[in-house]
């Protein structure tokens, strides 16, 4: 059995202060890869008791971590970025469980470059967020991206669960 991504020691390459967010990242993608990528489209799109659904969550994580890094560039959300927003709630999915999977854990791979390449210098530097613009620091929104990615990855885990083991029980009522 594979160790947890924070039992496996220092991750070469980050900062000391950058190791935890990396671990997080790094287990996220690992387990995105063992639970996302089989399902078939009811699975993927299933919502148990209203929840939302796997494919809501990896495209939610992967536009989740494009537009905190613009955050944490400074820069401002482009229309293309608003409208990748909006499209995140969709019901259906034009892409399979394997496409948004390799969508998401390459925006985990993205965000992993940023912990990687981002100066200690500017840790501290004041960003804002959203149209309020929200106060916050490029500190506060790379380590954000990691625990948010691994709360959702979590409700993936846990909604992949439920509705494989919903097919499992209707292929057993099936049989009886």
């Amino acid at each position: 059995m594979e160790n947890e991504a924070w039992l496996d020691g220092e991750l070469k390459g980050f900062a000391p202060v950058m190791m935890p967010a990396a671990h997080a990242l790094t287990q996220a993608a690992r387990d995105l890869k063992k639970a996302a990528p089989d399902l078939n489209s009811r699975q993927l799109l299933a919502r148990p008791n209203n929840a939302p659904s796997i494919a809501f969550h990896l495209r939610h994580i992967a536009g989740s971590i494009d537009r905190l890094l613009t955050y944490a560039r400074a820069e401002h959300l482009t229309d293309a970025q608003f409208a990748e927003l909006k499209a995140e709630t969709a019901l259906d999915s034009c892409e399979s469980a394997a496409e948004l999977t390799e969508k998401a854990v390459g925006k985990i791979a993205e965000a992993l470059d940023a912990l990687k390449n981002t100066s200690p210098e500017i840790l501290f530097e004041a960003r804002v967020v959203g149209r309020k613009k929200l106060p916050t620091n490029v500190f506060g929104l790379l380590f954000h991206i990691a625990e948010h990615t691994a709360r959702h990855v979590g409700q993936i885990l846990t909604t992949a669960r439920i509705v494989s083991n919903e097919a499992e029980t209707s292929a057993l009522e099936n049989i009886q």
